[in-house]
């Protein structure tokens, strides 16, 4: 199937097959999208927590308004904002840049003072509501990914991240929860995913310019 035709296929799935896991081959490549997603200057100012354990996962469900996919997934990723964006931060991302495109550091001084002048510029909350937008954005790479593999993932932000966050540890990380997405596969009888997908027709959706 084509790209199209996959994504008319998936489906933000409410009932998961509890006897269906995703693969190790499955869940690398998932990651790899993940991984590969586009952020702003690059930074992926995120980190992406994959749960599988049971009992974590039982946790997360409680703080999760009770939803069943959470606990019925094969994996629950959950992408986190960091929580300090500083000059320290930026300045590693060079390092990275440096050492993986094997240049000189010196060269790259403009590029650096735009990242620290972006950092600076912003208060401790306006770079984390940043950096959670740049983690939705890893979340649509991983939608499609997923279609892409016939995997189905469902995204959902009907939870407490704040609990999220305790759970996982996740403050202790320099995170906090951003956006979850349940991986797995549908059930046979998961009413929702035989439902004919609704979308706004490309004309009321699109505007030409």
């Amino acid at each position: 199937m084509s790209l199209i035709e996959k994504l008319q296929w998936r489906s933000a799935v409410k009932k998961f097959d509890t006897t269906k896991k995703i693969t190790a081959t499955q869940l690398d490549s998932l990651l790899s999208a993940v991984q590969l997603a586009p952020s702003s200057y690059g930074l992926q100012s995120y980190k992406v927590i994959v749960v599988q354990d049971a009992e974590t996962k039982a946790k997360l469900r409680a703080a999760g308004y009770n939803q069943p996919q959470i606990t019925d997934s094969s994996a629950l990723f959950v992408f986190a904002s960091l929580t300090t964006l500083d000059e320290d931060f930026g300045k590693k991302f060079i390092d990275l840049i440096a050492s993986t495109r094997n240049v000189a550091r010196e060269t790259l001084q403009g590029y650096e003072q735009v990242i620290l002048g972006t950092l600076s510029s912003r208060t401790d909350e306006q770079k984390i509501a940043w950096s959670h937008r740049q983690a939705y954005i890893a979340l649509g790479v991983l939608l499609s990914a997923a279609a892409e593999l016939g995997v189905d993932a469902a995204p959902m932000e009907g939870f407490d991240a704040g609990k999220f966050d305790e759970i996982l540890g996740l403050k202790e990380k320099g995170l906090t929860a951003s956006v979850i997405a349940a991986v797995g596969f549908r059930a046979d009888d998961d009413r929702y995913s035989q439902m004919i997908k609704v979308r706004r027709p490309k004309e009321e959706l699109f505007i030409h310019i």
